[in-house]
């Protein structure tokens, strides 16, 4: 792979590559393209319209300037007969490549589609008679949450697109409405149709009267003794933005951006003695799950996959409207679609900068009476989304030796239900307000490629060695490398009391102490679900059960939980492939790491929670011949005191 930062330091219009998201003008043209296809109802919706990645090679060979084949992929649900389509669009010859009938799948809700069953909750005769036995009579006060069934087996549902919707009490117009659940009512909406076809009534519970707000107007003091913090970068930042390419000191990288992952990151290298050395082709956050821990009937179903069912994209903050991120910042605009195929630009959709991150590496030496220390600074990669009630922040982190981490920041609010006789599932957090256990699953899909795209993975463990003849002071371990050979083997759940991580090695190229150059995934904070083996939601979130899946790269192997999970029975995604047990050793590689925040509510979480915190970092193991941030010069004495 070559340097191309020249190219991409020119004030020139942004360069078209063939990894580009689609623009709006784009996603225009592909609708359009649709709508000619003989046979669609008269009511179409457009749950996914992106970018269709061109074919590795296609992308390893590019040049600038060269002549490209631009194509969308486009999943259609046709609401009038119940049917899920896919097609191929040639951008650039103005037809369709491809149309084929997908039976028996439902896409993810869309966002238009949410606004559009509240309506038709709150027009319902049955929910407004339900609201006004609890005595319920300002339907402008009444905020309803479509959610997704899941599938439970349940033979009336199959086949049928639903949702189930929760609803919640504001007080005030600018009341926080999840503090006052209204439990034992829930609406269930045929989306094809748009139609309430059944209102759950389990019978009034009292709603939690105490109010939760964390709004300006419900602060009454704030604290005085916080001074002015300023980031300033008077000769402006170091990186350089193209397009959605950027290049940062030593790091070069292409973004991305579609309605189901969010940001996705393209061809990451790091230069290397004049040479850009590549580490990953794609990485993006494939799913997530959170399921949640109370069995009881209006509970039980609270499994969201915010990536696969809801599309954590199209949910994506425009940073205009906060101070998310602070310095100096560049910003991208995301393009995603309404649900009958409109473009919307999401300004500001993702932020990039650069962070002051303490010390980089220091030594002093007392015999000289002379010490070297360097500033470590990161460039930041991020984008923030809201799903409901919680607020999910995705953050890349690149580190000047060579380090990546990927870090999600979790806030909002809580979700909760009303206290009754069973408070064990969850923890109080006001009067009669019970906020539910549960947990956050991220299933990270890293297409590796370090050094080219001949890989491997080795599981690294510290084991003691036994006393004896070699060990006669019982001090000595030693780590422990075993080659993950095929996709069985490379099946593992973390172990922090053996050190436990993961290499991925290119073992065709050798470093100059004669060993495999290499990355390793190295774990942070995890867990698994606490659901039985059986239950539902391990069928359909397989994935869960294991930290750790490798597979071979294929085109079609995409999502841990399959294409389409919202109602699916389970069994697709990485188990159904993994069956095959293919053959993992020198070979073109994704690797899969699940993480899990365990959430056992707090008092302090509520109204809303502070940020929690958690990732893992790939971080260079013989991948470079020394330290690479040698070169990092030492900070100017003006900006250290």
């Amino acid at each position: 792979m070559t340097i191309n930062c020249a190219a991409a330091s020119t004030p020139d219009a942004p360069i078209l590559h063939p990894l580009d998201p689609l623009t709006a003008a784009e996603i225009v043209a592909a609708v359009a393209l649709i709508r000619q296809q003989p046979g669609l109802g008269s009511q179409v919706r457009f749950p996914i319209v992106t970018l269709h990645e061109p074919p590795k090679s296609v992308v390893r060979d590019f040049q600038l300037g060269d002549p490209m084949e631009r194509q969308a992929f486009v999943v259609v649900l046709d609401n009038q007969m119940g049917a899920t389509y896919e097609a191929i669009a040639s951008l650039t010859q103005q037809r369709l490549l491809s149309w084929t009938l997908i039976p028996g799948v439902q896409p993810r809700i869309m966002p238009d589609e949410v606004v559009e069953c509240e309506a038709v909750i709150k027009a319902n005769p049955e929910f407004q008679a339900a609201l006004h036995k609890r005595g319920i009579a300002n339907l402008d006060l009444v905020m309803v949450d479509p959610w997704l069934p899941g599938n439970f087996g349940f033979a009336e549902e199959a086949g049928v697109r639903l949702a189930r919707s929760l609803c919640w009490l504001r007080t005030s117009p600018t009341d926080n409405a999840y503090a006052h659940p209204i439990d034992g009512l829930v609406a269930i909406v045929d989306l094809n149709q748009m139609q309430v076809v059944q209102i759950e009534d389990r019978g009034k519970v009292p709603v939690p009267p105490t109010a939760g707000n964390y709004a300006p107007e419900f602060v009454p003091t704030y604290r005085e003794d916080l001074k002015s913090l300023q980031i300033v970068q008077p000769e402006g930042p170091s990186f350089t933005v193209v397009g959605h390419q950027v290049c940062w000191q030593k790091w070069q990288f292409r973004l991305g951006f579609n309605p189901r992952e969010g940001l996705v990151l393209y061809t990451l290298g790091y230069e290397d003695q004049g040479q850009l050395r590549p580490i990953l082709y794609r990485a993006s956050m494939a799913e997530m799950v959170v399921p949640y821990g109370d069995p009881r009937p209006q509970h039980f179903r609270k499994n969201a996959f915010d990536v696969g069912e809801i599309g954590l994209g199209s949910l994506t903050n425009s940073l205009k409207l906060g101070c998310d991120c602070l310095g100096e910042i560049h910003y991208f605009d995301a393009v995603v679609h309404t649900s009958r195929g409109e473009p919307v630009v999401i300004e500001n959709a993702i932020c990039l900068h650069e962070e002051d991150y303490g010390i980089l590496w220091k030594h002093q030496d007392w015999r000289i009476d002379r010490t070297e220390v360097r500033r470590s600074r990161r460039l930041v990669l991020s984008f923030i989304t809201s799903i409901d009630n919680y607020e999910y922040g995705f953050f890349w982190y690149f580190y000047q030796d060579g380090t990546i981490q990927y870090e999600v920041k979790l806030t909002g609010i809580l979700l909760c239900a009303a206290l009754d006789d069973t408070p064990q599932y969850g923890t109080l957090v006001a009067p009669e307000l019970n906020a539910l256990f549960h947990q956050h699953f991220f299933c990270m899909r890293l297409d590796m490629t370090i050094d080219g795209e001949n890989n491997s993975v080795v599981e690294v463990n510290t084991e003691a060695v036994p006393l004896g003849p070699d060990n006669p002071y019982g001090n000595a371990f030693i780590a422990k490398e075993t080659l993950l050979a095929t996709e069985s083997q490379a099946q593992r759940c973390i172990d922090p009391l053996a050190g436990r991580y993961w290499k991925i090695v290119n073992p065709t190229v050798l470093n100059r102490l004669g060993k495999p150059v290499s990355y390793k995934l190295q774990p942070g904070e995890n867990i698994l679900p606490f659901a039985d083996p059986q239950a539902w939601i391990l069928k359909r979130a397989g994935f869960m059960t294991r930290h750790l899946w490798v597979t071979p790269y294929h085109p079609q192997e995409n999502y841990p939980a399959g294409d389409y999970p919202n109602q699916h029975p389970g069994g697709a995604g990485l188990p159904a492939w993994t069956e095959a047990d293919r053959s993992l050793d020198n070979t073109d590689l994704v690797v899969w790491y699940n993480f899990g925040h365990h959430h056992i509510p707090r008092p302090e979480d509520w109204p809303v929670m502070p940020v929690a915190y958690i990732g893992f970092m790939l971080k260079p193991v013989g991948f470079f011949a020394a330290n690479p941030a040698l070169d990092v010069p030492a900070s100017q004495q003006s900006s250290c005191h």
